[in-house]
């Protein structure tokens, strides 16, 4: 797959993923973290599954990483899986719940989660249209 490289918000480290064995070595520093960088980790495994990074393609593998991340907290893993649920990807499609993942990253300040509860509320996606709902997001 084509490489992906992102920092880790803990302690800035960069993380490239480029094939199967960084995948490994990633889910073998996951194993023996203390716990600062788990959720990161958890997020960037799924992301790898997602993508097919390192590893075969595997939506229901991602979305697995994710809710790992998601249920400690992690914004970009409670928006990737508002995304699964949006658009129906390794889940059946379901507009409350996708929103629901939104907003609990939004309230932590993910940008990518505010401008989808934008996008729902100018579409009237899972939600009653509102345009000012939809500014208010998108500021």
């Amino acid at each position: 797959g084509t490489a992906w490289c992102s920092e880790c918000p803990t302690c800035r480290a960069e993380l490239r993923v480029h094939d199967e064995d960084e995948v490994r070595l990633l889910r073998q520093l996951l194993a023996r973290s203390d716990g600062r960088h788990t959720q990161f980790a958890q997020y960037s495994i799924g992301r790898c599954y997602a993508l097919g990074i390192g590893v075969a393609q595997n939506e229901a593998e991602a979305l697995r990483w994710w809710r790992l991340a998601a249920d400690q907290g992690d914004a970009g893993a409670q928006n990737a899986i508002g995304n699964c649920y949006d658009n129906g990807t390794g889940v059946v499609q379901d507009f409350a719940e996708a929103l629901r993942w939104y907003r609990l990253a939004a309230v932590q300040g993910d940008v990518n989660a505010q401008c989808n509860l934008g996008r729902c509320s100018a579409l009237g996606t899972g939600v009653a249209q509102n345009d000012s709902e939809a500014a208010r997001w998108y500021r």
